[in-house]
């Protein structure tokens, strides 16, 4: 070892790298393990709690819609599509009397509640 590293940094004379880990591979595991663990207890019940509040704010958005829009449909689908006629987001169809769907409304990744006109519509 050259005498200008000793002068330099005193405090590694005499160091002599090991090749062993400092820390046992079981123990590295198990940090690993909890830490996945912790990370899927975090997110997952926000993801959960997500997915269900939009799920009923657009049943009932959706309900609103088909009654208003379309009295005569005998059900309602309200469901979330990637590859749908509207697009990516949660659609709005109506079931009518044969079994035939019509998209009533696009509701969008975050459906919110229904934005009906307050005054009487009249048909032309």
């Amino acid at each position: 070892m050259p005498d200008d590293i000793e002068d330099e940094e005193p405090e590694l004379a005499g160091f002599e790298p090991v090749d062993q880990p400092l820390r046992p591979r079981y123990l590295t595991t198990a940090v690993r393990v909890v830490a996945v663990v912790g990370l899927v207890g975090l997110i997952l019940p926000g993801i959960l709690v997500t997915v269900g509040t939009a799920n009923r704010t657009d049943s009932e958005t959706c309900a609103a819609y088909v009654a208003f829009d379309t009295p005569e449909a005998v059900d309602f689908d309200a469901r979330f599509e990637l590859l749908g006629e509207a697009g990516i987001g949660w659609n709005c169809y109506a079931e009518a009397f044969g079994g035939g769907n019509v998209l009533i409304k696009s509701l969008g990744l975050i459906p919110g509640g229904a934005r009906l006109p307050q005054v009487p519509v009249e048909n032309e």
